[in-house]
């Protein structure tokens, strides 16, 4: 039997674990651990999560991120099968036995995800997970049940189990191995993007990922950096960059140019509107960019000595610009 390890990283998020972690306790099989990998909380996280039998306690040193957090929570673990879970999740009845059946039975899968419905409006696909992530031509990412702005009811459209680019980091199944193989997440992303560049790998190395929608959980969402904060938007745009140099083949590096080119266009219409911190978020990803590029030389070689290989499941257009068109809807894409 394979084992399994709910992780929740955790940083201050006291109000979320008393709200959900004891649900997600209860929801798991007693064998199944629960950990709070806690990114050095200076609220009422670890009296919280202590409160609740059957939970274990990580504490690290200070705040790393999402990326560098969850690796240096994961190299102390022992399990065969890490269920990387956000603190603002929770969980339906019965919602991991389908994840680890789909984890056990196809060992080419190297990360799942289940449906991930609002926890605001649940009959709504969660902005960014829903149904399992894409990524265009660019590397700017959507999802069945989102494309940009626009997040669809959950009307059973997506129920089928299909192979997907990405899983969302709020609630992902990994193989630990796999993981340990990989070197983890990008640590130097800090947040936002880890998991797709985290997918993108798995998929040099001939793993697939994978929705398992019988599984199905509710995220709250933008608990840590709301959608219009300029640091997310500084961490969404240097971290792309910083992905498609790192994973795309020597043959598909045009494909990086022209995404910065559609930066700077997003640059000007934020100077434009009179959105100057976000216009200065791109500025700054840019710069840092250019910056980190040298050291990722290496990052790159190590990436393309997977496989170096465009999976499949890449879209071949530019998402905005079908958004822009009237296409708002996953089903209505043609691939």
């Amino acid at each position: 039997m394979a084992k399994i390890q709910v992780v929740i990283l955790n940083w201050n998020g006291a109000d979320y674990l008393r709200r959900f972690l004891p649900a997600v306790r209860s929801s798991v099989a007693a064998d199944v651990e629960v950990v709070v990998a806690d990114n050095g909380s200076t609220d009422e996280s670890r009296e919280v999560a202590n409160g609740i039998e059957g939970v274990e306690w990580l504490g690290l040193d200070r705040n790393y991120g999402f990326a560098e957090g969850y690796n240096r929570a994961l190299e102390q673990l022992d399990g065969d099968l890490w269920v990387l879970l956000n603190s603002d999740v929770e969980p339906a009845a019965g919602w991991l036995e389908p994840l680890v059946e789909r984890m056990t039975d196809e060992p080419r899968l190297g990360a799942l995800q289940p449906k991930i419905l609002s926890w605001h409006s649940r009959d709504k696909f969660e902005y960014a997970g829903a149904a399992g992530g894409f990524i265009d031509a660019f590397g700017y990412p959507f999802c069945r049940g989102r494309i940009m702005g626009t997040v669809e009811n959950d009307e059973g459209q997506y129920d089928d189990a299909c192979k997907l680019f990405w899983a969302s980091g709020a609630c992902m199944v990994v193989r630990a191995d796999l993981f340990r193989r990989l070197g983890g997440f990008d640590g130097e992303f800090f947040a936002h993007m880890e998991e797709i560049d985290l997918c993108w790998r798995m998929q040099m190395l001939g793993y697939e990922v994978g929705i398992e929608p019988r599984s199905v959980v509710w995220h709250v969402g933008g608990g840590t950096l709301p959608n219009n904060s300029p640091r997310k938007i500084y961490l969404n745009f240097r971290n792309s960059l910083l992905m498609l140099y790192k994973c795309l083949p020597d043959g598909e590096m045009w494909r990086l140019r022209v995404r910065q080119m559609l930066d700077w266009l997003s640059w000007g219409v934020y100077l434009v509107t009179g959105r100057w911190s976000f216009a200065g978020a791109v500025w700054r990803a840019h710069r840092d960019f250019r910056r980190r590029r040298p050291r990722y030389r290496l990052k790159r070689e190590c990436a393309q000595g997977l496989g170096g290989v465009r999976p499949s499941t890449i879209y071949r257009g530019w998402i905005i610009g079908r958004y822009v068109l009237g296409c708002k809807k996953f089903s209505k894409l043609d691939w």
